[in-house]
């Protein structure tokens, strides 16, 4: 099973999640603080960034991500 990876950036607060192990891409921005990012040769999405992941009002002692295996 291929792992997705999670990379949050507290200072820039972001989030970069790949599908993929992360590589050089073509970025689209889709206008909803979201970023895909694509293989530039076959043009599959192969991560994505979320702009403004956490709420500045919020405190960071945690992350708002929630895994569930079913």
């Amino acid at each position: 099973m291929k792992k997705i990876r999670l990379f949050f950036d507290k200072e820039g607060n972001t989030l970069d999640v790949w599908f993929e192990k992360p590589r050089k891409v073509v970025c689209e921005e889709t206008g909803d603080e979201v970023i895909l990012k694509k293989d530039p040769r076959t043009k599959k999405v192969i991560g994505f960034e979320k702009l403004n992941f956490v709420s500045r009002k919020s405190k960071l002692d945690e992350l708002p991500v929630e895994v569930v295996i079913s």
